[in-house]
């Protein structure tokens, strides 16, 4: 027997060196998530805006400045929401509005809830700032579908009782069975809530108040913007146009949404042409607005990349 040779310890052998790569893989693979997503939006957006987004921006544009005012502040909104929500619950920076506006734009452009895989990783390219997002950025999900559905339910039990005549019996069918999926799609997370969210119960509530919020003053926003459209429509009607927009998007079972809320658009103010050229125009700006933040979120990285 050779005795001349000793063997290395087993500790010493570099058996592990070829699984580096894999281990960079998965420390990588928010910045991958997040660059992928991203370019989705440019390319979903690009797509959209040669698609109907040309056509809204043809439209007569309103000459009254403060229907551009409320409107920017209308689109600020969702993300400005989002930002008090986790500046309290990670203390995130200024900058993070970026990525909630991304996360905002993704939700729209992309699939549902694309964005919170979005914001995620972000968050997790960030762990000294927060050990663990994922509980918190699903429970703040889930709570924003539960406010949207809430105030939904609200809103009909005012609306309903006045306007139900106006529906065709297929549409009040439809709304009677929205209402019972709507509360059917809620009971689970309020029934299992201790299992569900992993937020305290007080902080739940106030994520809950905030969303409820947010969707109150976008309908009021809305409505105000159409107001300084249309001004020969007066606030009130647009307010309850709002409210019956939010729930026709909202409930489940209306077939063509859009389709529906001209009809009763059209029944209420008797404008129901004017008011979905209004709308396309919303949607146009919508889309600019969004085409020129995405530009502007991707020439700050460039720049920073460079100076780095």
């Amino acid at each position: 027997m050779n005795t001349g040779v000793v063997e290395a310890p087993l500790g010493a052998v570099p058996d592990l060196a070829g699984l580096e790569p894999v281990e960079k893989i998965k420390r990588r693979w928010p910045m991958i998530l997040g660059g992928g997503l991203t370019l989705l939006m440019i390319l979903s957006l690009g797509r959209e805006l040669f698609g109907s987004g040309l056509a809204g921006l043809t439209r007569n544009l309103p000459g009254n400045p403060l229907f551009y005012l409320t409107f920017l502040v209308y689109y600020l909104g969702p993300p400005t929401f989002d930002y008090v929500i986790f500046r309290r619950l990670w203390r995130i920076p200024l900058d993070g509005m970026a990525a909630l506006h991304k996360k905002r734009i993704s939700n729209e452009v992309l699939l549902g809830y694309s964005g919170e895989a979005y914001f995620y990783a972000w968050a997790r390219q960030r762990t000294r700032m927060v050990a663990a997002p994922f509980g918190a950025v699903k429970d703040v999900m889930i709570l924003s579908a539960i406010a949207g559905n809430a105030v939904t339910l609200a809103v009909m039990a005012i609306a309903l009782p006045l306007c139900i005549e106006l529906l065709t019996p297929t549409y009040q069918n439809y709304a009677y069975g929205s209402v019972a999926i709507i509360i059917a799609m809620s009971l689970p997370f309020l029934i299992f809530s201790k299992r569900v969210f992993s937020l305290p119960a007080r902080m739940l509530g106030w994520v809950f108040g905030i969303h409820c919020v947010r969707i109150v003053a976008g309908s009021i926003l809305i409505a105000l913007a159409w107001h300084f459209a249309m001004p020969a429509v007066p606030i009130g009607v647009w307010l309850l146009m709002a409210a019956g927009r939010l729930l026709v998007w909202r409930l489940p079972l209306v077939p063509n949404k859009e389709l529906a809320f001209s009809f009763i658009a059209g029944i209420v103010i008797g404008e129901g042409q004017a008011l979905s050229e209004l709308m396309a125009l919303i949607a146009g700006l919508t889309l600019l607005c969004h085409i020129a933040l995405i530009g502007g979120f991707s020439i700050q990285a460039l720049l920073a990349k460079i100076r780095g």
